[in-house]
């Protein structure tokens, strides 16, 4: 029996392995589809968890537990939705009752149920389907609405505390060793310009008018299930990252990545535009969901959830460039250069679209 067939049997309870093959396409953890011998539910989803960015992993999967099974309790006691199912993973365990297995050189390992009927799409495809991540995104927070984010450990001190990582850039700063060309004053300048503004949300939550809740913490398009029979929004996955923090993370976050049509990685930053009518679609399928639960103060911030988390992503690649490419993966010298000129034209499009993004949250609350 090879190495990961005897890991996976672990979870697999007496059905034999029959099939281990790589997943999906994520670059953190590494992720397996397990094949049993069961005729109900022949497959799983195996991980290894990556314990260099996940450092207590048992807290993760603590975590995941507490979250899962919230989710899951509320779906058995609602009534049964014939035309739009919701689902979440079940977390497995082993054959001695743990939710995880580890190796003797320390790997940690989980697994999780398989979803049958449902994929994951890596961008938006049209308007329709950006109604469906929102909506996904809105369910899901209002699903765990009800939950203490006191109950849950925070597996990723200072994620998305956008003051943090301005102190974090300002420790570069004097220390790098890179040529300072056009690109590079364009984005010194960028972030010069925004310092002090960079502490909206963190100011709100301080101030009391933001709530700490649970948030999803990388809801990008590739983490909703759609349903391959109606291609609607049927659940969330990677829970790897929930966590306490400001929902207005998420919805940022969520906005960032569909409404940019050349996506993350283009090298034509200059025609990176923020598309207003995405904004709107997604926006629509997170509000029909989410707007039961959202103060003014919520409503009020918005736009600057979304104007921040662009420019936060800008700033922690401009930071990484100017330490010598540390953290990102870069497949080329000024990658992560090209990718905070994206960002922060990314945010300039927002911020000389803010009238109409603010008249569109207004439009769809009312």
């Amino acid at each position: 029996m090879d190495r990961l067939t005897n890991i996976a049997q672990q979870f697999a309870a007496a059905k034999p392995v029959t099939a281990v093959q790589a997943f999906g396409s994520g670059n953190i953890n590494d992720t397996f589809l397990v094949t049993i011998a069961d005729d109900r539910e022949p497959h799983f989803v195996l991980q290894r968890i990556n314990t260099h960015v996940f450092q207590q992993p048992a807290l993760v999967m603590q975590n995941m537990r507490i979250l899962t099974e919230h989710i899951s309790a509320k779906l058995l006691h609602s009534p049964t939705n014939v035309e739009r199912r919701w689902a979440v993973p079940r977390v497995l365990l082993t054959r001695d009752d743990c939710d995880h297995w580890i190796e003797p050189d320390g790997a940690y390992w989980r697994a999780i149920s398989f979803i049958d009927g449902s994929e994951t799409i890596d961008l938006i495809q049209d308007l329709e389907h950006g109604r469906e991540v929102g909506y996904a995104l809105g369910k899901f927070h209002a699903s765990i609405s009800d939950l203490d984010p006191d109950r849950f450990a925070d597996t990723l001190p200072g994620f998305h505390i956008t003051p943090a990582y301005l102190a974090a850039y300002h420790q570069v700063l004097p220390t790098t060793e890179v040529t300072i060309d056009r690109s590079v004053e364009h984005c010194l300048n960028f972030v010069r310009e925004r310092q002090e503004w960079a502490r909206v949300l963190e100011d709100a939550k301080s101030a009391g008018k933001l709530p700490l809740r649970l948030i999803h913490g990388d809801p990008k398009v590739n983490n909703v299930l759609i349903c391959t029979t109606t291609q609607r929004g049927i659940g969330i996955i990677d829970l790897d990252t929930v966590k306490p923090g400001l929902i207005h993370y998420d919805i940022g976050d969520c906005l960032r990545s569909g409404c940019n049509p050349l996506g993350e990685e283009t090298q034509e930053w200059e025609r990176v535009q923020f598309d207003t009518q995405m904004c709107r679609a997604i926006l629509q399928g997170y509000l029909s969901q989410a707007s039961g639960f959202l103060t003014e103060d919520d409503y009020a911030y918005l736009f600057d959830g979304i104007r921040l988390i662009a420019f936060e992503l800008g700033l922690r690649f401009f930071t990484d460039y100017l330490a010598g490419n540390v953290y990102f993966k870069v497949k080329y010298p000024t990658h992560n250069l090209d990718r905070a000129l994206v960002q922060f034209q990314l945010t300039a499009s927002i911020e000389a679209q803010e009238l109409e993004i603010r008249s569109i949250i207004e439009e769809l609350r009312a």
